[in-house]
């Protein structure tokens, strides 16, 4: 029988998964169609392959149309303009270290028999076997810092919260993935959802929660269908109730849907809208590892932290932290996006380069235009310029250089961006997606906006720039959260970086 795979992740599906699988259903009746999460290489989506005895050979990228020719070939894995080979093979997956996204394309998303074929519950295995404290000390030596964004050591989050004495506790997953040019927690979620569910397991039983919540924006149903689904296949095999894989230990898990809201990324307004409050900030202390959901002792990490978790159990602390450089261990899943040639995830060790990412996975622009910029970390991470992109990817690294790795997003932009006009967008940003509990980001905001269109209409610039920066450290230096903290970042180093694009003289500005 010919055994052909084709992926079932939105993004594949949005440039016609479903409609290549149904095509290759209608012409090749006899051929079984697994669905599969998507390997990373949007670039190459629909990439569909065949089973052969040398291993899978891909082809992509395939459209409805390319149907009809590829019958011939598909059966034998023959020639085709198509024809890309084993994936494995290709520079573009054999250069990267796959931890996380490992099984990513590989299996069907929902088959638990073959996530354990291939490695799967080793980690949540080993974790029955030891005491909460010992795991959480296991966590704390990989190195394993928060793939949020805020790069907290995981280990010390996990023992704060295990030595709570509290009747519950809880464990909360943020799959709130906001950010412009990130993806990895949606691509994970549909193609791998039994990972993220033995990484919050392994997390119960290293705090003592008996209650886990995963809070995933409205805007990935696929995400939200396929985790529901998952959680069903995991409580049907008992690794997930009242009898934890045998453990006697309890363990139940939710899903809760966002309603839209860019600042219930940060943790404390995603507990307010899991208890059914307003998503607004909370003022800390208390810290959520004392007094979280509920009021009562909660973990709260990100879909990737969690995710890093069951290797760790599974291979060893020293294994993970081998990954990396300094105090960046592991392996972080960056996401490629706008203006380049090759989009989609590369995981790599921490340490790669942003020129690697951008110009040897990425390909530079799409456009073919000169580079010109790129924007790490979402919309409230900084530009770099042509001369930095040698900087590696590593927490201090990027911060000495004021910039961040955030949650991994990468936006490239060729030589016609104006970045006049992306400085206003940072704080249009945040004038709309602040949730208005500060002054700094609620009337900042408004009021950066303000004064950048002032300066791109040449008004005053000079003194207006100076207005920008005072303003800039305010909002960093006095808002609650990041929401306005890190607002100043984009917009700083537009300034610092292209301060050419805000010199606008009147006339200039009226054209």
């Amino acid at each position: 029988m010919i055994r052909l795979y084709v992926p079932d992740d939105s993004a594949a599906r949005s440039v016609g998964a479903d409609e290549v699988a149904a095509a290759l259903a209608a012409g090749l009746p006899s051929a079984e169609i697994v669905r599969t999460g998507s390997r990373g290489a949007l670039w190459l989506e629909p990439m569909v392959e065949v089973e052969t005895p040398q291993g899978r050979i891909a082809y992509g990228p395939v459209s409805p149309a390319d149907v009809p020719d590829l019958l011939e070939a598909l059966p034998s894995a023959g020639p085709h303009p198509l024809r890309l080979g084993r994936p494995e093979e290709l520079p573009w997956f054999a250069e990267q270290e796959r931890l996380t996204f490992a099984r990513c394309g590989i299996i069907p998303p929902l088959d638990l028999a073959a996530y354990e074929a291939h490695g799967g519950l080793a980690g949540l295995r080993a974790a029955l076997g030891m005491e909460g404290a010992a795991i959480c000390e296991a966590v704390l030596e990989s190195g394993l810092r928060g793939r949020g964004g805020a790069g907290f050591p995981t280990g010390i989050k996990w023992k704060t919260v295990h030595a709570q004495t509290a009747s519950r506790k809880h464990v909360c997953c943020n799959a709130d993935e906001g950010d412009s040019g990130a993806y990895a927690d949606r691509m994970l979620m549909e193609g791998d959802p039994f990972l993220l569910i033995e990484g919050m397991a392994i997390a119960a039983l290293a705090t003592g929660a008996t209650e886990g919540w995963i809070y995933i924006r409205s805007e990935y149903p696929e995400a939200i269908a396929r985790m529901s689904a998952a959680i069903e296949v995991m409580e049907r095999a008992g690794w997930l109730g009242e009898n934890l894989g045998g453990s006697g230990r309890a363990f139940r898990l939710r899903v809760r849907r966002g309603a839209g809201a860019y600042i219930c990324g940060e943790e404390s307004s995603m507990l307010n809208s899991i208890e059914g409050r307003r998503g607004t900030v909370r003022a800390k202390p208390p810290i959520p590892a004392i007094q979280g959901l509920f009021g009562e002792p909660t973990v709260v990490n990100n879909v990737l932290t969690l995710a890093a978790v069951p290797l760790i159990l599974a291979k060893g602390a020293a294994f993970y932290r081998d990954y990396g450089m300094a105090r960046s261990t592991g392996t972080q899943p960056f996401t490629l996006g706008g203006n380049v040639a090759r989009g989609g995830l590369i995981e790599k060790a921490f340490g790669v380069t942003v020129r690697e990412l951008i110009e040897e996975f990425g390909g530079g622009t799409a456009s073919g235009r000169p580079f010109r910029t790129a924007q790490l970390g979402g919309p409230l991470g900084a530009y770099v310029c042509d001369e930095q992109l040698d900087l590696p990817m590593d927490y201090e690294a990027l911060a000495e250089a004021g910039a961040m790795l955030g949650h991994g997003g990468i936006t490239v932009f060729d030589d016609t961006v104006d970045m006049g006009a992306m400085a206003r967008f940072a704080f249009e940003f945040c004038e709309i997606e602040s949730c208005g509990k500060c002054t700094p980001c609620r009337v900042g905001a408004t009021r950066g906006r303000e004064t950048v269109e002032k300066i791109l209409r040449g008004e005053n610039v000079a003194a207006n720039m100076v207005l920008v920066e005072d303003l800039c450290e305010l909002m960093r230096d006095g808002s609650l959260c990041a929401m306005g903290g890190l607002t100043p970042m984009p917009v700083l180093s537009a300034l610092r970086l292209f301060p050419e694009d805000f010199d606008r003289a009147p006339a200039q500005a009226a054209e």
